[in-house]
């Protein structure tokens, strides 16, 4: 059963203009407007409640060495993650609602303490910005992959000495557009890069059978869902849209095969201040209830 949480965090998101907070935390409650709580429930799905984040800041004046708003991060990613493992040990598949894609990093840690082997990430950039490759890193949600398998700071990279939350040989990543800065390095990295584009190709359901046959994802894997991995066109209410992306039927024929064997799931990086009418929010409410509807039905019982 799918138990649904809101995580209504922007934390590592850079401003969309100097004092101006990003919309992404609106998320959540944008989403239920546009009927996904109720569609899922409809298949038997429960509330879980929300786990609210820390007071967003500009903090562009933050010490050398650090990420945006890093204590609340990292504050937010424990509490989170404890109701992650809360609600795995009832039996359910957590849906996390963010949100921005940081959040990854809670997941991980649930995913370390409870058994949860692999990582699925699906996004339309790598996110693999860290200090070893740029000099501008600092807001984690556009280095969240990098975070996961423990290539960034360990303030957020090693959080309660569980880094790496993902092994690199049992994570891999979907979506990403072939002019991404990080793509060469992200494929020497980890088990499998599947661009945007070969999933046009060659069709979603091919690409999602590679990832159920990859080693070590047949335990289970969490999966991390940026909306920003559908193409502008379909999805523009995101703060990095990129074209080149996923249609709204691909990406949910991607989800309906790979679903049931994940552990648990979430949808980030959509900011209905971008969306002013509601109709992306039905997107990808649609998407998630379709594509998600099996979340978790034959993924392993978590290890005690």
């Amino acid at each position: 059963m799918i138990a649904i949480i809101s995580a209504p965090s922007n934390l590592g998101l850079r401003p969309p203009q100097r004092g101006a907070v990003p919309g992404t935390a609106k998320a959540p409650e944008a989403l239920r407007e546009a009927g996904l709580h109720a569609a899922l429930a409809q298949r038997g799905a429960i509330d879980a409640g929300v786990v609210l984040p820390g007071r967003y800041r500009d903090d562009e004046r933050r010490p050398a060495g650090t990420v945006r708003n890093q204590t609340a991060v990292i504050d937010h990613a424990r509490r989170l993650a404890h109701r992650l493992v809360s609600v795995r040990a009832q039996g359910h598949a957590p849906l996390v609602l963010g949100g921005d894609c940081s959040l990854v990093i809670a997941a991980g840690l649930a995913s370390k303490v409870g058994g949860g082997a692999g990582l699925v990430h699906v996004d339309g950039h790598t996110d693999f910005r860290h200090p070893g490759n740029s000099d501008s890193y600092g807001a984690l949600a556009g280095e969240d992959l990098a975070a996961a398998i423990g290539r960034h700071l360990p303030e957020v990279a090693d959080i309660d000495g569980l880094g790496p939350y993902f092994e690199a040989n049992t994570t891999v990543h979907v979506g990403c557009r072939r002019e991404d800065e990080e793509i060469e390095e992200v494929s020497d990295a980890i088990a499998l890069t599947i661009p945007a584009d070969q999933i046009i190709l060659y069709g979603a359901t091919r690409a999602a059978s590679r990832i159920l046959a990859t080693p070590g994802l047949d335990h289970g894997f969490w999966l991390q869902v940026d909306v920003d991995v559908l193409d502008p066109q379909h999805m523009p209410a995101v703060d990095s849209p990129d074209p080149g992306g996923l249609s709204p039927d691909e990406l949910t024929d991607f989800l309906r095969v790979v679903a049931p064997r994940a552990w648990g799931a979430a949808v980030t990086v959509f900011d209905p201040d971008l969306d002013p009418d509601g109709v992306h929010a039905r997107t990808v409410a649609a998407i998630v209830s379709e594509g998600l509807a099996r979340l978790g039905e034959e993924s392993h019982a978590p290890t005690e």
